[in-house]
């Protein structure tokens, strides 16, 4: 296998890593949010359910491919 594709397809997946790593704090911040208001949490149910399937759809994807 060529090593420039290696290097891209290596790159790509941590790349999606840092992604998935950045969703998570996100989650965490927004939950931390909604402890401290009411409204909060009704603000931003849909935007934590999103971002949660979207951290389980990136988490199947990096464990499906293969790192060279």
């Amino acid at each position: 296998m060529d090593k420039d594709f290696q290097k891209k397809h290596n790159k790509a997946l941590d790349m999606l890593q840092d992604y998935k790593s950045y969703l998570e704090k996100q989650v965490l911040n927004l939950k931390r949010l909604d402890e401290q208001s009411e409204f909060m949490q009704k603000w931003n149910e849909n935007t934590i359910k999103e971002k949660t399937e979207e951290i389980v759809v990136i988490d199947k994807i990096l464990k499906s491919l293969v790192r060279f």
